[in-house]
């Protein structure tokens, strides 16, 4: 099972921290939709296509409260519990079996 436990807890680990990537990059755009920039900026249209294809597949599952789209918050949250949930389990397991 060695063969099989470090490559999976690798996998585990890279996958971590793109999750990581990602929450900051939706901060980003939250912080950027405050501000109201340029939609021809390039770096506003990176980061709009990266986050607006999962926004799109939750934001008609999410109710507006108050007028304020809570989509960013629960794509963080599922992400956070995907991350502190699924993850470490699969990262424990990795580690049981190459030892």
């Amino acid at each position: 099972m060695y063969a099989l436990g470090y490559p999976l807890f690798s996998a585990v680990t890279i996958l971590d921290y793109l999750l990581l990537i990602y929450t900051f990059i939706i901060i980003a755009v939250v912080v950027l939709s405050w501000t109201n920039p340029d939609p021809l900026n390039p770096i506003v249209r990176i980061l709009r296509n990266l986050t607006e294809p999962v926004f799109d597949r939750v934001r008609p599952y999410v109710p507006l409260v108050g007028g304020l789209d809570l989509t960013p918050v629960v794509i963080i949250v599922a992400i956070y519990f995907f991350q502190h949930g699924v993850l470490k389990v699969i990262s424990r397991f990795a580690w049981e079996i190459s030892n």
